[in-house]
């Protein structure tokens, strides 16, 4: 009988074996991906870009890149764009999770939305690939207010929304990113999904004004119809399928269904989640909210 040091010493074996071939990391230069790829880097691990310009290359419209990109690696950090509620998102991804299995990639972390019925879709055709699956559940990022389209309207003072006066347990990405490249790396995770989201609810309004009293001047909030923002979207050349995310976003999952916090970063990391005021802060201590 396998004894339990026996047993220990073999997982041990298997996932440093597991941890020398590189993660494909993809949607490497969006907000969760930059940081994942930063992380495994920094721990040594070898990683590769999953982006166009990368190379190999790496396109979600153009199947003929995937499978160079993922040769020879043994994990996938898998971030689908726009999002997976997007129309074509379940089959493409899906395939693409079936792809990797049968190339020998078992390891697959998957950032899903919260709340969206088609993600949860999604979620299940990667399942069915028979992939070492993590599902990495995300609520709205902290980030959108100051790495996004809603940046223009904070720097000009007043943040234009449709959003009314729905809270949401607004998620800092450094947060996914944490429990994504832990999910990567250990394999008490295979099997898990993470619903993550910060600590506490606020309304837009709210994250509005901690983003005013972190920067220091006046911010406010204004509420408005989803085609005028859709429009003030389009003048900002914002891309068609994200203007059409975001009317989605905005009328069909704002509607208070993840008006909770969870537990998904305490379970994962085994420590809470950033708080909104705390991102706040530091976002602008960078300065990217100066009028």
């Amino acid at each position: 009988m396998e004894s339990l040091a026996i047993r220990a010493f073999n997982d041990g074996m298997a996932q440093n074996t597991h941890n020398e071939k590189p993660t494909l990391v993809l949607g490497a230069t969006g907000k969760t991906g930059r940081r994942v790829l930063e992380r495994l880097n920094a721990r040594g691990l070898p990683t590769r870009v999953g982006s166009r310009s990368a190379e190999p290359p790496f396109d979600w419209e153009d199947r003929t890149t995937w499978a160079p990109a993922l040769e020879g690696v043994g994990s996938v950090y898998v971030s689908y764009y726009p999002d997976l509620a997007a129309p074509g998102a379940v089959e493409t991804v899906g395939s693409f999770a079936e792809l990797a299995v049968r190339n020998g990639v078992p390891r697959l972390v998957l950032l899903a939305g919260r709340g969206e019925p088609e993600a949860e879709e999604a979620e299940q055709a990667v399942r069915d690939s028979g992939a070492e699956l993590t599902i990495v559940r995300s609520t709205w990022f902290a980030q959108n207010f100051s790495e996004e389209y809603f940046v223009d309207g904070l720097l000009a003072g007043e943040l234009a929304l449709p959003a009314g006066d729905i809270p949401e347990p607004f998620v800092d990405a450094d947060d996914i990113a944490d429990v994504a490249v832990e999910a990567l790396t250990d394999d008490r995770h295979v099997g898990e999904l993470y619903e993550l989201t910060g600590p506490r609810l606020l309304t837009f309004a709210e994250a509005v004004d901690e983003i005013s009293t972190a920067a220091g001047r006046e911010i406010r909030y204004v509420p408005v119809g989803v085609d005028e923002f859709a429009s003030a979207l389009a003048a900002q050349e914002a891309p068609e399928e994200v203007i059409d995310l975001l009317r989605y976003l905005f009328t069909e999952v704002l509607d208070g269904r993840n008006a909770h916090a969870m537990d998904g970063v305490q379970r994962a990391l085994g420590r809470e989640p950033k708080d909104f005021a705390d991102y706040a802060r530091d976002a602008a201590a960078t300065g990217v909210w100066k009028g």
